[in-house]
């Protein structure tokens, strides 16, 4: 099995190097995904987001560490493991991050990631149905669009942030990211716009594209300084294939680190410590691990207008069928239709809180909060100070990785935490939700005090589902560096990484759109043409923002 390219994953990365890479059919590229097909309502339905990341046929199963900051508790760690990876089983929601983040990651060592760099890639990868359309893109594979958003508590929600001091955005995803708006998602005439549908499948009928389904990744194999092939299972028969170019790997930010790891590349401690045998010492390689944290603020709805009511066995089966008939209705949106951007307090120059308003009280595995009509706002800062680590325990690809966050390590995480509880519970009792607004199911009126507010935290804190971090880009005088500003992994040859593991820090929001256009950005330096000109399209920055908090 000998290819120009190899690229390892088939998520959101993954699918969109495929596609890009293959534009030119003089290449030939295999694409390994461990994972299978992603036929079928339960990815393929909008709604029902809650089923494929909750079953073990499309995720790999992963849970971090307990950790002691949340009262000894284990947080589920989803991954895609399926064609098109993490965006065939998230919730959808399109998110770029702020302008901000980007420069930031400049400033850390990534040259040539500003937003002025960025923002060109994701107007090609953009085909946004609504938003600005100077600084949205109209042409490319990714389709963007909105919910209906005809339920009142989307418009009351936003009313009451208003109310509160804070502004409407009409699109957070173009000028203007802070404030409160309708929300974009991945979703294309009803059906669930993942990695696979926008880029995959379209790149595998151009004929240049290979996918190997069920292809376990060992490690990668190294000859004369540089990568050269990969060594892969499908059930218990080893395979190997060779690159000519350039091996490039794309699992994500829990995978990726240990096939580097497996393949001798890391901390050599560590390494030396499980048995295998070290090539190339990188001490950043599963450091660094990021996360978004949330909690669900949900609320008892004094009208029965909420997606409660729906969610009884007939309910659900009605929905389902209109979804399979026509591909609209309730099943058509993700229902995460609004959301909000907000600064924590003044001095702080861009948001870092985030909101999404769902007008259900229900958790991530679909079960009900409330035996009554209820909604919710996931709540959670954007940039914790706090780091974890990824790495294998075992040369053996199928032993589970350990994963550790240290969750809320930092102490600002907990001031910034209460902030989110208190600036939400401010926005609620504004007189726009006056009507709506029943009973505090969690935290409840009685949650007043820093220490109950921690409390709270420790016991009912989830993640946002938002890894990222694990092989840092940087400079190659950064001890802490796993990859350059071209995506190539230090001191080796032939190998690239191009997923959210490169992230120098997490951007705001969720994490699919800025993971896809790193895998943009990646395919250009692979391929070495010119890079997209620089955008000089401008930003805003709240004009006292020194002063004022909102």
């Amino acid at each position: 099995m000998q290819f120009d390219y190899i690229i390892i994953g088939s998520g959101s990365a993954g699918s969109a190097l495929a596609y890009r890479l293959g534009e030119n059919k003089k290449y030939s590229i295999l694409v390994l995904e461990y994972g299978g097909s992603d036929a079928g309502p339960f990815i393929q339905m909008p709604a029902a987001l809650s089923y494929p990341m909750n079953m073990k046929r499309y995720d790999w199963g992963y849970v971090a560490e307990p950790e002691d900051t949340l009262d000894g508790r284990s947080l589920a760690c989803p991954r895609g493991r399926v064609i098109g990876g993490s965006s065939s089983i998230n919730g959808m929601i399109y998110v770029r991050g702020h302008a901000n983040d980007f420069d930031h990651w400049a400033e850390l060592g990534a040259t040539g990631w500003r937003y002025a760099d960025v923002l060109p890639y994701f107007k090609r990868m953009e085909n946004a149905h609504l938003g600005e359309t100077e600084l949205r893109g109209n042409n490319g594979p990714l389709h963007v669009t909105r919910g209906p958003r005809d339920n009142p508590l989307h418009e009351a929600f936003v009313d009451a942030a208003c109310q509160a001091g804070y502004a409407h955005t009409k699109d957070y995803n173009g000028y203007q990211q802070e404030g409160f708006g309708a929300a974009d998602m991945t979703v294309w005439k009803g059906r669930r716009w993942s990695a696979a549908n926008a880029y995959l499948r379209p790149a595998l009928k151009r004929g240049n594209v290979k996918l190997e389904t069920g292809a376990l990744v060992d490690k990668i194999i190294f000859k004369d300084n540089r990568a050269a092939g990969v060594i892969f299972f499908k059930g218990r028969q080893k395979f190997s294939a060779t690159a000519n170019a350039e091996i490039i790997l794309a699992a994500g930010a829990i995978n990726s680190p240990q096939i580097l790891q497996r393949s001798s590349i890391g901390d050599f401690k560590l390494l030396k410590s499980i048995g295998i045998n070290p090539y190339k010492e990188l001490a950043g390689v599963g450091a660094n691990l990021q996360d978004h944290l949330e909690v669900y603020f949900q609320i008892e709805c004094l009208k029965n207008i909420t997606l409660n009511r729906y969610l009884n066995p007939l309910s659900k089966a009605l929905i389902g069928a209109q979804w399979l008939l026509f591909k609209n209705g309730i099943g058509a949106s993700n229902q995460f239709e609004t959301l909000g951007f907000i600064r924590s307090q003044a001095g702080i120059s861009y948001p870092d809180i985030q909101f999404h308003f769902l007008p259900a009280a229900i958790r991530y595995d679909g079960k009900s909060a409330s035996p009554k009509d209820g909604f919710q706002l996931h709540v959670g800062p954007m940039r914790s100070h706090s780091r974890g680590v990824v790495h294998v325990t075992s040369a053996d690809p199928k032993i589970a990785p350990h994963i550790k966050f240290n969750y809320m390590s930092h102490e600002d995480d907990w001031a910034q935490f209460r902030q989110c509880i208190r600036l939400s519970r401010e926005i609620i009792n504004m007189p726009a939700m006056a009507s709506f607004k029943g009973r505090e199911i969690q935290p409840s009126e009685t949650i007043l005090s820093d220490e109950q507010i921690d409390s709270f935290i420790r016991q009912n804190v989830e993640s946002a589902y938002h890894p990222c971090g694990t092989l840092r880009m940087g400079q190659a005088n950064d001890p802490m560096a796993v990859v350059d500003s071209e995506c190539r992994v230090h001191n080796v040859d032939g190998l690239r990484v191009a997923d959210s593991s490169i992230f120098p820090r997490i951007t705001n929001g969720n994490l699919n759109a800025p993971t896809i256009m790193v895998a943009e950005k990646a395919a250009d330096h692979i391929l070495g043409g010119e890079m997209l000109a620089p955008s000089n399209q401008d930003n805003f920055i709240h004009p006292d923002w020194k002063n004022s908090q909102r």
